[in-house]
């Protein structure tokens, strides 16, 4: 019986932060995983430092039954993402569902808008600590959280830790 491939669902819109979109879609790949750009609408979409992603499918044409991880990337796009009921019903699915759901920099909050922190420890971009505190997570700050399914992380440096924790829950599931 052949093994069933590892998806991994990494969610834009524009100015993401072009690092946190590279980084783990090189990571994942390299681990023989599927790795799907989801915009909330097909085409191109720049990132904060110009680098161009072309979504591989929409908000739409996707459920957390078709991934086994998602990762919610910072920049100014999850101002953006944290707007759209789409991408909050797919992060809310995802963190139920028990799956690994990893936010980093700005992209906790999605976590927040979600509605999905309340009990976690979390870590995040410090603009945003106050946030994610009130949203009822407990705040450390440090380069990687993992609390129950949901990896945190601070910013860019952090993508080593942030990418290593991910790949060890997707190991235990």
């Amino acid at each position: 019986m052949e093994a069933k491939e590892t998806v991994i669902g990494i969610v834009i819109d524009h100015n993401v932060e072009d690092a946190e979109v590279i980084y783990p879609r090189l990571r994942f790949k390299e681990e023989g995983m599927k790795v799907l750009i989801i915009g909330p609408r097909e085409g191109k979409y720049n990132g904060k430092h110009g680098y161009p992603f072309q979504a591989d499918t929409t908000i739409d044409n996707i459920t957390h039954n078709d991934l086994d991880c998602l990762v919610i990337p910072g920049g100014f796009a999850p101002d953006y993402m944290r707007r759209d009921k789409r991408i909050l019903e797919l992060t809310r699915s995802m963190v139920d569902s028990g799956k690994p759901v990893g936010a980093i920099c700005h992209g906790p909050w999605v976590l927040v808008s979600a509605k999905v922190l309340p009990g976690h420890q979390t870590t995040c971009f410090c603009a945003i600590k106050d946030d994610v505190e009130n949203a009822g997570a407990t705040f450390l700050d440090q380069s990687v959280v993992v609390s129950r399914n949901i990896v945190t992380s601070r910013t860019p440096e952090d993508l080593p830790d942030f990418c290593r924790e991910l790949r060890i829950l997707l190991r235990k599931k």
